[in-house]
């Protein structure tokens, strides 16, 4: 069943969206994608042009500053920003979803495409673009192998901290080109000793002034702007609008001054004309060597990974605010889809950006059309424009890049995590002081090792009550919580965990050492309501412990065992040799044995 659209939301969109989707076409008709054209006009076009020339409006600075963050030309983000839309609109699921470079994907492959390149003498754009394809092949293989569920492995304390410490890394990257500092380094320790070895380093003055003077408006606008033009009378939505197309305003106010006093500005290093021309020409993939394919093996896996998560839970995200269903393996299908284009097209790896969507969704696109207009408007914008880009100074994109990703800064996660869990808390912050000091790939790497190690320490000591039945009822409660009736001879015991490698050998010890506290117990009852699978040591466990219990005139009974488990269960004959008996409910348990004679009392 499709989810209900929550309060506040379009209700008419996925009406909209499934008429185009799912057409009535007039029994006459010969041209069915005629009568698709028709319905598409009617319902969504509109629409679909207003979102995507909002949207090309934030797309010129942003795909020109993400090229730069990934150390590629400009004209490398522009063409990330053309056909993997197209691509993606004909493969995904999310009609809202705006897929391109990204400030996280385009640092983490800065930080693989550059020494990759290196070692084996090609360019960097060369290595962009092979990259992209191999992330595309590992959509493709995570697709065919049902491998989607690895997206898991990033828990939530990882994700956050991850995209909390590359945000602030980017933004440290970015303070050479905005202060006119020649130091390098994609991590702040590679930052400290480039600036370390070159001391005395002072900022280029015309530079810092463009640079800090674009940082101090974007801020300005960012902090002020939605709340002025609601006040000189806008409308909510429109106010909203304006105010995401900063970037754009600042952009040409720069091109304006640089183009106006090109004495005041001498020095500062400017992004350079771009042209789909130049764009066009690449060194073919077939030319790289055999070498660089395998050394971005690795780092395709890892961006792939990281490129699925972000894209998947921003494109969850906005679903749930329109009321739209979005399908995790269509969705490896349009990334995939998209980063083949990108690297088979000049471009670099690509996946869902949450600034665009937002912008894409809050303009009021209607379908994934809305991406191949913006794909053809971005084409237009910069044929007529890309001679003008060529006065932007890169400052002003630097301070694009700082204002966008300190947005995605939330403390919120880390104030939650410190109230709930001081474990998960201090993954966080570990994560996020990695991301900064070691960078991406050890960050990760730690993160999911210790996501793993917290997981199996939860699990190795499960949780597990001694129930009673709550008088004149036939619910069974904790006994040390509630006033419960229990029956002397019989210790029923509730698991709330699944028997597994990991914790069945400390569960089966610990039942046993409860058995042998109690001189005149003569049955065990497992309440296995909270079982959902037995792993073959559990199993394992499970006869041992009814070994050991036997061996003590106690027998062992299960209770509430779930149906799918139970059906294993007779099936391998385990059932055959239990002591005891399975009974369907713990309240079957507790009236059949109480007839064998042993009363009850009061507990708790």
């Amino acid at each position: 069943m499709s989810p209900q659209p929550r309060p506040g939301a379009d209700a008419g969109a996925p009406e909209r969206a499934a008429a185009f989707a799912a057409p009535a076409i007039e029994p006459a008709a010969r041209l069915p994608w005629a009568a698709r054209w028709r319905d598409y006009r009617r319902a969504a076009l509109g629409d679909d042009l207003v979102a995507a020339m909002i949207v090309t409006i934030l797309l010129v600075p942003q795909s020109l500053a993400y090229a730069l963050l990934a150390g590629l030309p400009p004209v490398v983000g522009v063409m990330a920003s053309l056909l993997p839309i197209v691509a993606y609109a004909a493969f995904g699921s999310s009609t809202t979803l705006a897929v391109g470079p990204v400030a996280v994907l385009s640092m983490m492959t800065a930080q693989a495409i550059v020494p990759a390149a290196q070692a084996h003498g090609v360019g960097v754009h060369l290595a962009a673009m092979v990259l992209a394809v191999e992330i595309a092949g590992v959509f493709v293989l995570a697709l065919l192998l049902r491998l989607d569920v690895f997206a898991a492995l990033l828990s939530a304390p990882v994700l956050h901290g991850f995209v909390t410490g590359a945000s602030l890394v980017i933004a440290l990257g970015q303070l050479p080109a905005l202060l006119g500092v020649s130091a390098r380094g994609s991590t702040l320790t590679e930052l400290l000793e480039s600036l370390a070895q070159a001391p005395g380093m002072a900022p280029h003055a015309a530079t810092a002034v463009v640079g800090v003077g674009a940082l101090t408006l974007l801020w300005l606008i960012r902090r002020y702007g939605l709340r002025l033009l609601r006040g000189l009378g806008l409308p909510a939505r429109a106010a909203q609008l304006l105010a995401r197309m900063a970037p754009m305003f600042v952009v040409v106010l720069a091109i304006a001054a640089v183009t106006a006093l090109p004495q005041a500005v001498q020095g500062v290093a400017l992004a350079g004309r771009v042209s789909l021309g130049e764009g066009l020409a690449f060194t073919p993939l077939w030319e790289a060597p055999a070498g660089l394919w395998l050394a971005l093996a690795g780092p395709a896996a890892l961006l792939g990974l990281v490129a699925y998560v972000e894209s998947l839970a921003v494109a969850e995200a906005l679903g749930a605010r329109r009321g739209e269903r979005v399908l995790p393996r269509r969705e490896l299908m349009g990334l995939a889809a998209a980063n083949a284009a990108a690297g088979l097209s000049g471009a670099m790896p690509v996946t869902g950006g949450f600034a665009r969507s937002i912008v894409n969704f809050d303009a009021g696109a209607r379908t994934r059309v809305a991406g191949v207009w913006t794909a053809l408007f971005l084409g237009v914008t910069i044929l007529l424009l890309g001679e003008l880009l060529g006065a932007l100074p890169k400052a002003v994109l630097a301070a694009t890049i700082v204002v966008a990703v300190l947005s995605l800064v939330d403390l919120q996660p880390f104030r939650e995590a410190w109230r709930w869990s001081r474990a998960e808390f201090g993954l966080m912050v570990l994560v996020t002081a990695l991301t900064v000091l070691a960078g991406v790939k050890a960050a990760l790497l730690v993160g999911v090792l210790a996501s793993m190690a917290l997981l199996m320490q939860r699990t190795a000591r499960p949780h597990w009550a001694e129930v009673g039945r709550l008088p004149g009822t036939e619910v069974f409660r904790n006994v040390r919580r509630f006033a419960v009736e229990t029956l002397p001879q019989v210790l029923a015991v509730r698991v709330d965990e699944s028997l597994l490698f990991t914790n069945s050998r400390w569960l089966a010890e610990t039942l046993e050492n409860q058995a042998a506290a109690r001189p005149g117990l003569k049955h065990l009852v497992l309440m296995m309501s909270g079982v959902n699978d037995i792993d073959f040591s559990g199993l394992d466990s499970l006869h041992q412990l009814d070994r050991t219990l036997g061996a003590r005139g106690v027998r062992l009974h299960l209770s509430e065992v779930k149906g799918p488990l139970r059906d294993r269960l007779a099936a391998s004959g385990v059932l055959d040799d239990l002591s005891g008996r399975v009974f369907t409910t713990q309240g079957d348990a507790w009236e059949a044995l109480a007839r064998l004679g042993s009363g009850a009392s009061a507990s708790g």
